[in-house]
């Protein structure tokens, strides 16, 4: 087994950088104190290319997803009283599963790629921000703070921004509700405090309430064909992260209800493929009908999984404390950009601008020899949200274990942050020439072919196999708001 070792700098990153897959999820399981005994039952065969990065995305898209079915798998020993099942992730499969957002076709096509007028990387000043749009009301937003028309070209735009100081602006775009990040390389990120504050383990599993009985909800019945079936997760989330979460919990036989607002916007073409395996409904919580029925589910669910800004949904009473008010067995998970603590804990946040103003993007062009000058290079898929997404299920599954043998009531936090930090404690390497995996045609056993609510689908397949309860998802994507507000 490999120990982690601490490299001497400021926030004490650990140096992970000899760790095969194997020891990362030896290291995360026996931080969240789970049976080590368990781990044989993991198998993490190496297979097909992986991606074109000087970051070990492949290393760790076989460790998350080998971490939430192995965690999986663990409650269902509780279910049924009985030993582990096998569990195997090939790293090929975990690789092309984590570009499943952009590798799906509907009726034959490719999703189109959400519109970005105005977004990315902008000069500034004195350097440069990266500025995020896919939402409608950020998009107006910086518009706004900039003082531009609705209709502004993005050379307005860049011209806009090109008389700001990036930290000048990256601070406005905060007060303002609005999501703009700095580019920064490591050193600048090291010296911040909200560098400091993240943990070295990218999930925490905490004790929210002592007491109650412990042992599995009741109507999660032995024998059954997946290892979470019917275990109720009330899922409110956005974009990629939390909603893979949920899929994957889906995945393993979870009743997933997915609740969104009529209010807000929606991201069509990301929510097709998150939204596999789940029921979805929509609620207005400012309307006492919908409120009300809301705090039903809560009452029945297990599980409460949500992604929206750090104290936000508090404002609305439906905080952790306010949780275990109305479920006092509820497992409460959270998914953040910068975590729980920190001056920047309730700062929106996405992983293009984690990726941004952490030092990922700076590192990662220079590692590719800065081709034609780029100051910043993006990875090759979103791997902070995929990777915190598994993370987050792993964390689910691991506080439905506690809950079983323990008792009590459990938060799970997850950020992205945290996870940049730990794909950064595995170390970089010198990425080889040629192609990588975003650039080769997938193969075609790694999809499926079902029929969805907007059409024919072909979309990956759920990269983890167990033994006697294969993964697979019971629904298809379909139409926001399709289903009925209830527990099956």
């Amino acid at each position: 087994m490999i120990e982690d070792k601490v490299t001497p700098n400021d926030t004490r990153v650990p140096d992970r950088s000899q760790f095969e897959a194997e020891d990362t999820v030896r290291h995360i399981w026996s931080a969240l104190d789970l049976p080590a005994t368990a781990l044989s039952s993991l198998n993490l065969p190496r297979s097909g290319r992986g991606y074109l990065s000087s970051f070990k995305i492949d290393h760790i898209a076989q460790a998350a997803i080998g971490l939430s079915a192995l965690s999986a798998a663990l409650v269902d020993t509780v279910r049924n009283e009985s030993s582990l099942r096998a569990v195997e992730v090939h790293s090929g499969h975990a690789s092309v599963e984590y570009r499943s957002d952009s590798l799906y076709t509907l009726n034959g096509e490719r999703p189109r790629a959400e519109l970005d007028p105005i977004g990315g990387l902008h000069e500034t000043s004195d350097g440069y921000v990266r500025v995020h749009d896919a939402l409608s009301n950020h998009r107006n937003g910086m518009l706004k703070l900039l003082d531009l028309s609705h209709d502004a070209s993005r050379v307005e735009v860049a011209e806009a921004i090109g008389e700001w100081p990036k930290l000048e602006l990256e601070r406005a775009a905060y007060e303002n509700k609005l999501a703009v990040y700095a580019l920064r390389t490591f050193a600048e990120w090291d010296a911040l405090p909200q560098a400091k504050a993240l943990p070295d383990c990218p999930i925490s599993v905490t004790r929210l309430r002592d007491g109650g009985s412990s042992g599995l909800p009741a109507h999660m019945l032995q024998n059954s064909d997946r290892c979470l079936r019917d275990l109720r997760v009330l899922e409110l989330s956005r974009v990629i992260a939390a909603p893979v979460a949920g899929r994957t919990l889906a995945a393993h036989g979870a009743d997933v209800l997915w609740v969104t607002s009529p209010k807000l916007p929606s991201l069509p073409a990301l929510d097709i493929d998150t939204g596999r395996g789940k029921r979805t409904v929509q609620l207005d919580l400012n309307q006492r009908a919908d409120h009300a029925k809301f705090v039903e589910l809560i009452q029945n669910c297990d599980v409460f999984l949500q992604s929206y800004r750090p104290g936000a949904l508090a404002l609305r009473g439906f905080g952790p404390s306010d949780l275990v008010a109305i479920n006092p067995n509820i497992i409460c998970a959270n998914l953040s950009a910068f975590g729980t603590t920190g001056p920047w804990a309730d700062r929106r946040g996405f992983d293009s601008l984690v990726q941004t103003c952490s030092g990922m993007n700076v590192s990662e062009a220079a590692y590719f020899g800065n081709l034609e000058g780029e100051a910043a290079r993006p990875l090759p898929c979103q791997a902070l949200d995929h990777t915190s997404g598994y993370f987050l299920a792993t964390g689910i599954a691991a506080a439905v274990y506690k809950r079983a043998t323990e008792g009590g009531a459990w938060q799970v936090d997850v950020s992205l942050a945290g996870t940049m930090k730990y794909l950064r404690s595995l170390g970089q390497v010198v990425p080889l020439s040629g192609t990588g995996l975003a650039d080769e045609v997938v193969p075609d056993c790694y999809f499926e072919k079902p029929e969805s609510g907007f059409g024919m689908l072909r979309a990956v397949r759920h990269a983890a196999s167990v033994e006697g309860a294969e993964p697979g998802w019971d629904y298809m994507p379909k139409p926001l708001g399709s289903d009925e507000p209830r527990w099956l």
